[in-house]
């Protein structure tokens, strides 16, 4: 099994920005595609980046793109989303998500491609 806990959000104006962070634990040995989804009441999960095991290949929503980041360090079992320029519309819960892959290139921009999921952290960006 392996356990995902987000960190790093919170309230913020709008053009503010915020790095998220998300930390695995238990069983990390393998390759691991990693991706942050977002999701706010009545409204279903929305994929928001995705990164391969080996970090060199994204992807975005086009509703983040030039604005956020997506990275990761192996070494800490750790990637992390960097949010600048956020605007209110990017308020919503942020899930990190993991899945083993056999590819370091490998990524996925579907949720039902991932087998573990983080609780959450809550983003609000304020006008």
């Amino acid at each position: 099994q392996v356990q995902l806990v987000e960190s790093g959000g919170g309230l913020v104006q709008a053009g503010g920005s915020l790095r998220l962070s998300c930390t695995t634990s238990g069983r990390t040995y393998g390759r691991y595609a990693m991706g942050w989804f977002r999701q706010v009441p009545g409204k279903e999960r929305e994929f928001v980046a995705a990164t391969s095991w080996s970090g060199g290949s994204t992807n975005y929503a086009d509703s983040v793109k030039g604005r956020f980041a997506i990275s990761r360090d192996n070494a800490k079992n750790t990637v992390y989303l960097q949010m600048n320029g956020l605007k209110p519309e990017d308020t919503a819960v942020y899930y990190c998500a993991a899945t083993v892959v056999y590819s370091s290139g490998t990524y996925y921009i579907g949720r039902d491609n991932y087998d573990y999921w983080g609780q959450g952290t809550q983003v609000t960006v304020s006008s």
